[in-house]
């Protein structure tokens, strides 16, 4: 009997594993939009360098920091179904942690300017690992996906989902974001932590040469992370993703515990927000609690339903399009800038609910691809045996029989 049990639940979990994957994109899809992270890549890491003058390329390289935690977004909202409107925490922890370290980098027996400020003699115990450039480099990931875990630990362990766990991790920003604005003798508080003036292998931070490394690094990291989330989304873990969005009861039915891939992704997607925030912090050259702010956090996740949540890409193109918007528009339109971006985000929710790439994928090429002749070859079969899901259904009938 209790291995009649065993079967049934086995067989379930292989019927979860094995039905989702229909229901994501065709190779085909998929390929297309690696191709065009990777275009992304090369046309901002190598022509933007050449063409555009130091302080937009600086700007440019913030936008492109920005979109590696649009993916960590898309990646717990788009395929697990988690809405965040805290992740400006994790944000904030690697951009801190990466400005602890720039601050220390100066000669043996001196401490941060703002410590004699406050009247503080000796270096807090937390300063002390952040002299080592390896543990920093470590720390800048491993802290936020730590407190990620923890966070998504005690609310997914009371299955706690929906708009709950929205108000839940926004009241979690809140709650970092007084602290941190409190601590003026340890972290210098409402003022934050310069990292522009600071030197980083005995060069100025905000150099030039400098932030062209920084650029650089930022256009690398974002491919890397799109990669990924990609492999991420791609096989069984990301089908079983897709499935706690869709049907958690039925995830549960199937004997899989959805509680501890919710916990790793979201862990995941605080450690990318870690980085995002590392890489954007010395780009703009200072780091403040402002960085846990609840719009912030909130725009995030506009970034992400602008491009389109659940494809990786589109969140990639819908942080660079707002952001790009909103300079040029504040540039010419000062005063009516906002009513541009309002609209835009109406448009996106009343009329592309999937988002500009979702809408271009779903809707503009197949049209282009319709006017020019070049539909999808449809797989048919002389006989239906042959059909490779037939097969498949009928191997595992046989198998069930023997």
């Amino acid at each position: 009997m209790k291995t009649e049990k065993t079967d049934r639940t086995n067989q379930s979990k292989q019927q979860v594993s094995e039905e989702f994957p229909r229901r994501t994109q065709p190779k085909s899809k998929r390929w297309r939009e690696v191709a065009i992270a990777v275009t992304i890549a090369i046309v901002f890491g190598i022509i933007m360098p050449i063409i555009l003058p130091a302080f937009r390329l600086k700007l440019i390289g913030r936008f492109v920091a920005l979109a590696i935690a649009a993916l960590g977004i898309d990646l717990i909202w788009g395929y697990t179904g988690l809405l965040s409107l805290g992740h400006g925490i994790f944000f904030a922890l690697g951009g801190y942690a990466f400005a602890m370290h720039l601050k220390l980098q100066l000669p043996e027996g001196q401490l941060p300017e703002f410590f004699t400020l406050y009247g503080v003699a000796e270096l807090p115990w937390f300063w002390q690992p952040f002299y080592s450039f390896p543990f920093t480099i470590i720390a800048i990931v491993i802290i936020p996906a730590i407190v990620a875990g923890l966070l998504g630990y005690l609310v997914f362990r009371n299955r706690i989902k929906g708009v709950y766990f929205s108000i839940l991790t926004q009241a979690a920003l809140l709650v970092f974001f007084n602290f941190f604005n409190g601590q003026q003798k340890l972290i210098n508080g409402t003022n934050g932590l310069k990292t522009d003036t600071e030197t980083i292998f005995g060069v100025l931070a905000g150099s030039p040469d400098a932030q062209l490394v920084f650029f650089e690094l930022s256009v690398l990291f974002l491919l890397l992370t799109y990669f990924l989330c990609r492999w991420l989304t791609s096989g069984r873990f990301g089908r079983l993703l897709v499935a706690i969005r869709d049907d958690e009861m039925r995830v549960r039915f199937a004997g899989y515990n959805p509680t501890g891939f919710k916990v790793l992704v979201f862990a995941i997607s605080g450690a990318i927000a870690g980085i995002s925030g590392a890489l954007y912090t010395v780009q703009t050259g200072i780091i403040t609690p402002s960085f846990m702010d609840v719009a912030f956090s909130i725009e995030m996740v506009i970034w992400v339903a602008v491009g389109g949540r659940g494809t990786l890409v589109g969140a990639i193109i819908g942080t660079l399009l707002v952001r790009l918007a909103q300079t040029f528009l504040s540039e010419q339109f000062p005063e009516a800038w906002l009513f541009f971006q309002g609209a835009l985000f109406l448009i996106v929710v009343t009329v592309l609910p999937n988002g500009i790439y979702g809408w271009a994928r779903d809707w503009v090429i197949p049209q282009l691809r319709s006017r020019l002749g070049l539909q999808d070859r449809l797989m048919t079969y002389p006989n239906i045996d042959v059909n490779p899901d037939v097969q498949r259904e009928q191997e595992e009938i046989e198998g069930v029989d023997h």
